[in-house]
């Protein structure tokens, strides 16, 4: 390979041993790089369960996916829907929508909110977390800030294992409804999304860090469970 001057910046050796070393370093940093997402797959596996299978808790986190004009997207319209069918079947019997407020034009828990209020979910059941900028975020201010112990998640397949992980390095027993997923534009980029946020994932799990904005104790939870 060379560089716009001409100048060599990398060449394959030309010798057979030259070359398998080569290749054992590809091999070694491809391993490296998918182990954290093999780690998230092996640690919340067993934690996935079908909607109608999943353990009761007090509560159902939803995570948040993107607003369109101001409403849930359909990726978001499909974990409140799911969140909707476990507050009916009394699987839970809060729902807690933790998203991005960081702007006052965009706001994802009041929407959340309200697509869960107009389906027949009592408001007074639902609890907004304004700060859940990240998976980590929003699993450390769920025990931290809103005293989550056990909760049922609700997000894609393809990013619930995260939410597992990392709402039980926050000290949450949980377990997960992975949401199925028409295989379109955005199904791909959240998988291929997923292999590289794994090796964050894993250092929130191990380092534990505050969240962005962590704020004071919200009494609002425990009201909803009465």
């Amino acid at each position: 390979m060379r560089g716009p001057k001409g100048r060599v910046w990398w060449r394959l050796p030309r010798t057979r041993r030259g070359q398998r070393r080569v290749y054992q370093v590809v091999v070694a940093l491809t391993v490296l790089a998918l182990a954290p997402a093999t780690w998230l797959n092996v640690s919340a596996g067993p934690r996935v369960r079908a909607l109608d299978e999943v353990p009761r808790a007090p509560v159902a986190v939803v995570f948040g996916a993107g607003l369109w004009d101001g409403e849930p997207s359909p990726y978001l319209a499909d974990r409140l829907d799911a969140a909707v069918r476990l507050y009916r079947r009394g699987t839970v019997r809060a729902v807690l929508v933790t998203g991005d407020h960081g702007r006052a034009d965009y706001d994802e828990p009041d929407a959340m909110r309200r697509y869960l209020v107009h389906r027949g979910v009592p408001g007074r059941r639902i609890v907004g977390d304004h700060a859940g900028f990240d998976t980590w975020d929003s699993c450390s201010r769920a025990r931290r800030i809103f005293g989550v112990r056990r909760a049922v998640l609700v997000s894609q397949g393809f990013h619930i294992r995260r939410a597992l992980a990392l709402c039980t390095a926050a000290g949450i027993d949980a377990y997960g409804v992975g949401v199925a997923a028409p295989h379109d534009v955005t199904w791909v980029y959240g998988g291929v999304r997923e292999v590289a946020a794994a090796g964050k994932a894993a250092a929130d799990a191990a380092l534990r860090p505050d969240p962005r904005f962590l704020g004071p104790r919200e009494r609002g939870l425990m009201a909803a469970l009465r």
